[in-house]
């Protein structure tokens, strides 16, 4: 198989399962780390900070560092920054979502006369919450959604995702949001730009067809399906478009790097 320069890695399914290790995943990044070889883990996570996802990583055994982590959250805030620097901004969302926003220098406020609504996951969601970020995009205010995942997998099952609290937004105030997370570009050109590699020299690694392997594809890189998480080897190879590999684990795309290697 071709050997790339550098890796834009998901985290759960990929990396863990919840609070479950995954076979060959502490192994690959080892094989990465000692052979410095620079990656990237991308997640639609918005509620942690880079911080936290670090001390997750250590938890099932993987070294990371925080400039390792590119965070829907991290995202958002970078592609707002960009394009209107000191915005005032009205946030629904986590501790991950305020301290990004913040380290851009954007103005976080509790109030509806804003520049940009921004909606990430927050499980404290309440009416107010969401009625005044509907109010403010009535108002004229940018609508921006960190990402439009419907559902996240909890140890009770799958609970309503960011995708599900912005689209409360969304039919109340009759404007679509701009999506920034996986499979959306906004997330990955970050990454990219954070890795500072050719297209061509990087591949995305994940297990979810749907976000993940379509996050390569719609910013024009290889994609490296993992099935070790939601979307089985079957249903990723019949995809119109189906990822450049798919892997049992990370062990066995460590084992085929190594091999290339000889």
């Amino acid at each position: 198989m071709k050997k790339y320069k550098g890796y834009l890695i998901d985290l759960d399914g990929t990396m863990y399962k919840g609070s479950q290790t995954i076979s060959g995943a502490a192994s690959f990044i080892k094989y990465l780390n000692d052979n410095h070889i620079p990656h990237l883990y991308v997640t639609n996570n918005s509620t942690q900070t880079p911080e936290d996802v670090v001390k997750k990583l250590a938890t099932v055994d993987i070294e990371a560092t925080p400039n390792e982590i590119i965070t829907s959250a991290m995202a958002t805030a970078d592609y707002i920054s960009e394009a209107h620097p000191n915005a005032k901004i009205y946030m629904i969302g986590d501790k991950g979502l305020k301290q990004a926003l913040r380290d851009k220098q954007l103005d976080v406020v509790d109030h509806i006369e804003v520049d940009y609504v921004v909606v990430g996951l927050d499980e404290k969601i309440n009416y107010e919450k969401l009625s005044k970020a509907t109010l403010a995009v009535q108002k004229g205010a940018t609508f921006i959604s960190t990402n439009k995942d419907p559902s996240i997998p909890k140890e009770q099952g799958f609970l309503p995702g960011n995708g599900s609290l912005t689209s409360v937004v969304t039919v109340s105030s009759k404007q679509n949001p701009t999506f920034i997370g996986k499979p959306e570009t906004p997330i990955m050109e970050q990454a990219l730009k954070v890795i500072n590699l050719n297209k061509e020299d990087v591949a995305m690694i994940g297990d979810l067809y749907d976000t993940d392997i379509m996050a390569g594809i719609n910013v024009g890189i290889d994609t490296i399906h993992v099935q070790t998480g939601v979307t089985s080897k079957e249903e990723a190879m019949s995809k119109e478009i189906p990822p450049t590999y798919s892997f049992l684990d990370l062990n066995v795309l460590r084992e085929k790097l190594q091999e290339s290697e000889c």
